[in-house]
């Protein structure tokens, strides 16, 4: 059984990624150089890691970022381009559990295969879960959704903090 979870939110550029993160956190958030409490319900926070803004966006090796961050919960921004499966390798291989909800796969790809890079069947093989959501309705469900993952997960290793 994995000891991290790494829960991303994949996309296109403008497909919602930041304001799940936001609506998520209740205003704007950034990336930390550590943990932050996450409010899952009422005085029940868990300790998580953000990174809102893809490594994809910035040039940035997923290792590099995450290679010294102890927490066990990652939430990360992943942009849907040819530099995402480097991210996913690296976190595959390290031994996350990884649930990704990506926001309206082939929207604006006019009629292309709306999975050119192949990421189902790395995410299939590496074991995740993975659930496709519209990032152009409101994000009220969708983050509702995380927030249920990561309370699971985090409750049945007892890693829920009182807020």
């Amino acid at each position: 059984m994995a000891d991290r979870l790494f829960v991303a939110v994949l996309g296109n550029k403008k497909s919602g990624k930041s304001r799940t993160w936001n609506v998520l956190f209740g205003g704007s958030v950034k990336t930390r150089k550590r943990s932050k409490p996450l409010t899952l319900r009422p005085r029940e926070c868990v300790d998580v890691f953000l990174i809102s803004g893809s490594f994809e966006e910035r040039k940035l090796y997923a290792g590099d970022v995450l290679r010294d961050t102890q927490s066990r919960i990652i939430l990360c921004s992943m942009q849907y381009t040819e530099e995402v499966a480097k991210t996913l390798e690296y976190i595959r291989t390290s031994g996350f559990q990884i649930y990704v909800q990506w926001l309206n796969p082939g929207y604006n790809d006019r009629g292309k295969n709306w999975d050119r890079l192949g990421l189902v069947n790395r995410l299939l093989v590496a074991r995740s879960a993975l659930a496709i959501r519209s990032g152009k309705v409101g994000p009220k469900a969708r983050v509702q959704e995380l927030r249920e993952v990561i309370y699971g997960w985090a409750a049945y290793r007892n890693l829920i903090i009182k807020c």
